[in-house]
């Protein structure tokens, strides 16, 4: 699935680069302690994965790994938004930055979700 590169809302191999940042840049302002540590951590697996499997979902080998990886981006940001709650709801950081994190979240979840129901769609059309 080829990205529009005119419109920057559409082009979700910069979109989720622009998230990843996001995500680290969120973490890297979180005091680090034995309980934010692993948290942190994680969030910055699965938020930073986001784009790496988009990305490998644009070379995909075929339409079945395409579908496969995309389904990926959206486990990797479903867990990216159970994080983002987890620090939100603990105080961990007072930055402003995390709605507008929880809301981008939000919005792939949703692009990440239509993508896929969109090849099931398809699929389905191609076996009628």
């Amino acid at each position: 699935m080829k990205s529009d590169v005119n419109n920057p809302d559409y082009d979700l191999e910069s979109r989720t680069s622009k998230f990843s940042n996001l995500i680290i840049g969120l973490c890297k302002q979180i005091v680090q302690d034995t309980i934010t540590r692993p948290i942190i951590s994680q969030l910055v697996k699965s938020g930073t994965s986001v784009g790496a499997n988009y990305t490998e979902a644009n070379n995909a080998s075929s339409p079945n790994d395409f579908r496969n990886k995309i389904y990926i981006c959206k486990k990797e940001i479903c867990e990216t938004k159970y994080w983002l709650r987890i620090i939100k709801s603990n105080n961990f950081t007072q930055n402003p930055v995390i709605e507008n994190i929880q809301r981008e979240a939000e919005e792939l979840t949703l692009i990440f979700g239509r993508i896929l129901s969109s090849l099931k769609n398809n699929s389905k059309l191609k076996h009628s």
